[in-house]
């Protein structure tokens, strides 16, 4: 029989360990040392004992050497026979990132740093190796121990082989623990033509001899322990009654965790590589650009003539919006992918800082397509980290002012019309309004005292920007925000601040759904047309002749609500050709971006349409001001007009 290539199921195991390991830091996170949870201790343990399960199966010995004294130590805690503490939990988390490490270096195939985890590894065997539990759990393990052997059947269910477990693993485990005498039995193996490979029909009595805890014969059959039928009695009680025999299922222990799924165990979701998404996303968007074609040069036949034809389009139409609702449902994802890396890192900057805080998050199921989730984690990780080393007081403080010396971090995320709105808020000390005010006009920044407490605010995302009185290598409120609003604003959303003195600050932020697909004001400039994305547009207006300005140096300006706002003509910003027309005959498309206001001019306001956007660099080149393509139902390639942009770029010149 040709050999199994087992390289073709890493993907599937790697993908389950980081998973396995993303739940146990969530479980330690969570752990109470003073009433450790026993569900949240037993699925942190089967977490630990699948991915050194699968590390054995596949071959991966450092890692499984690695994670056997890390599961040994977990046992030892969820039997009660090790007291919990806090420092253990701060080991079981470095020892959960060596185990990312090594995890991430066999699937890069690349080399580990063997100082760290074997220092870690080190921690693991000692602290294994100290002091055990309180005396009441300590007779019942000294009698579990005191077994010359155990004698076992194991019956795998026929099934067993569709998980992707193998018996014979199990058995090869189970030998290194002591003198294993292992007989098959094949009282249940059916005629040679009746063979279905799929199916085990084998089972094995085994007698192993030698100071082998029980526990550590269970721990080896949790991974099979609903797949089979097994019995564990001692060598010295061979006479007992077979009812007094206890099956590994009627073993006290805790719901199965999301860390001990088995790969094929969920039938309702499948793993799909996202390139295959992202194909079938464009091919929707290709089909949704030919519907449109189709609708547009429908829009000519007299309905008189071809009624079923104009009716059979304006299904497709329907199905096709479905299909595209459906498809792009895919890349969603829960804001949860972002909101559970920040519990470990509240634990671990409250540490060092040495502050109490709790972290709160709301709404984590709100779905966000999947590129945003990738782009908005480090804005977030930067909030996150100023709130903790600038906003929440330290303990004396919070105590001094009458708070709760615990100060507590809000992660906040909701759906509002086509966005999602994501609130990092602190309970602390707020911002300073004068110390900002004195800080910009230190640093030469347009600012004065009659400014609201939101224009204020935003002078913090001047670059470089800072009021902390010390540098800290965790962060300093202000440094980098510009980084941050930068970041957001490139995935079409925006950042906005509101402070209380002494109660807290909150930092809101607003963005797209997804980016594969655009709300769009579609415009005429001369014979070509733009889209302009509707979140960034405020009004469009016909402007009278006296509303229109030339101010010496800056270029033209717009008088719109008793505010001047600087006029860009779209045919001169991208060099198109454009007959010559009065203002007052143009329209004036007020849009805002980064603070700032500008009126694009345009020769008409086509309509409001959804685009799928197109990557102008992917096939073409960077152009300034066009954050991408798509093409209209005439066929026609319309670009998309990257407002931003052009609002820095017009505001910096007419600043010049």
């Amino acid at each position: 029989m040709a050999s199994i290539d087992l390289k073709r199921f890493h993907r599937a195991f790697f993908e389950e360990s980081f998973e396995g390991l993303d739940i146990m830091e969530a479980g330690l996170l969570r752990l109470d040392p003073a009433q450790p949870d026993a569900e949240t201790l037993n699925g942190i343990f089967r977490a630990a004992h699948s991915i050194k399960g699968g590390a054995g199966t596949f071959g991966f010995s450092g890692i499984t050497d690695y994670t056997h004294v890390l599961e040994a130590l977990l046992d030892e805690m969820r039997a009660g026979r090790r007291a919990l503490n806090a420092s253990d939990i701060d080991l079981l988390l470095r020892a959960t990132d060596a185990l990312r490490q090594l995890l991430v270096a066999a699937r890069d195939e690349q080399p580990v740093d063997a100082a760290l985890t074997e220092a870690v590894h080190a921690e693991l065997t000692g602290c294994l190796h100290g002091e055990k539990a309180g005396a009441a759990a300590a007779p019942v393990a000294a009698k579990a121990d005191a077994a010359e052997g155990w004698r076992m059947v194991f019956a795998p269910h026929a099934g067993l082989f569709m998980s992707g477990n193998d018996p014979l693993r199990i058995l090869r485990e189970l030998a290194t623990l002591g003198d294993a005498k292992i007989d098959a039995v094949d009282a249940a193996l059916p005629a040679f033509d009746a063979l279905d490979p799929e199916q085990c029909c084998l089972s094995w009595k085994i007698d192993l001899r030698g100071a082998v805890s029980r526990d550590a014969i269970v721990d080896l059959f949790a991974w099979v322990e609903d797949e089979c039928d097994l019995t564990i009695e001692a060598l010295a009680a061979a006479s007992v009654p077979a009812s007094s025999v206890t099956p590994v299922a009627a073993l006290p222990a805790a719901a199965p965790s999301k860390a001990a799924t088995r790969p094929g165990a969920d039938a309702t979701s499948i793993r799909v590589s996202t390139s295959k998404i992202d194909a079938m996303i464009d091919l929707v968007g290709e089909l949704v650009i030919t519907q449109a074609m189709l609708q547009q040069q429908a829009s000519h036949i007299d309905p008189a003539v071809a009624e079923a034809l104009l009716q059979g389009l304006a299904q497709l139409d329907r199905h096709t919006r479905l299909l595209q609702e459906a498809v792009m449902s895919t890349r969603m994802l829960p804001v949860d992918a972002v909101f559970s890396r920040f519990p470990r890192v509240v634990h671990d900057l409250a540490g060092r800082l040495g502050k109490q805080v709790r972290l709160q998050t709301i709404g984590e199921s709100t779905e966000l397509d999947k590129s945003v989730i990738e782009k908005i984690a480090d804005p977030l990780t930067h909030l996150v980290r100023n709130s903790l080393d600038h906003g929440i007081e330290s303990e004396d403080a919070r105590r001094a002012a009458g708070k709760d010396p615990a100060g507590t971090l809000t992660l906040r995320a909701a759906h509002q019309g086509g966005h999602i709105v994501i609130e990092v808020a602190d309970d602390g000390a707020g911002l300073d309004r004068r110390r900002i005010l004195a800080k910009a006009a230190e640093r030469g920044l347009s600012c004065d005292a009659s400014m609201t407490d939101s224009e204020v605010w935003q002078l913090i995302f001047a670059p470089g920007f800072s009021t902390a009185a010390q540098v800290t290598d965790v962060s300093g409120r202000g440094v980098g925000m510009d980084v941050v609003k930068r970041n957001i604003e490139s995935l079409g959303g925006r950042v906005e601040i509101g402070s209380q003195t002494g109660r807290g600050t909150c930092v809101t932020i607003r963005l797209p759904l997804t980016l594969a697909i655009v709300d769009g004001m579609s415009v005429a400039v001369g014979n070509d047309v733009f889209i302009l994305p509707l979140p960034a547009i405020i009004e469009s207006l016909q402007p009278s002749a006296d509303q229109v300005k030339r101010v010496a140096g800056q270029g033209q300006v717009a008088r719109v609500r008793d505010e001047y706002v600087p006029l860009v003509a779209l045919h001169d910003w991208f060099s198109l050709p454009a007959r010559p027309r009065p203002v007052h005959e143009a329209i004036l498309v007020i849009v805002e971006a980064e603070g700032h206001k500008l009126a694009l001019q345009v020769d008409a306001l086509v309509g409001q349409q959804q685009v799928v956007i197109k990557s102008l660099e992917t096939h073409y080149k960077r152009v300034p001001g066009v954050s991408g393509a798509t093409i209209l139902g005439d066929g026609r390639v319309a670009l998309i007009a990257d407002v931003g942009e052009i609002v820095r770029l017009a505001t910096r010149a007419a600043a010049a």
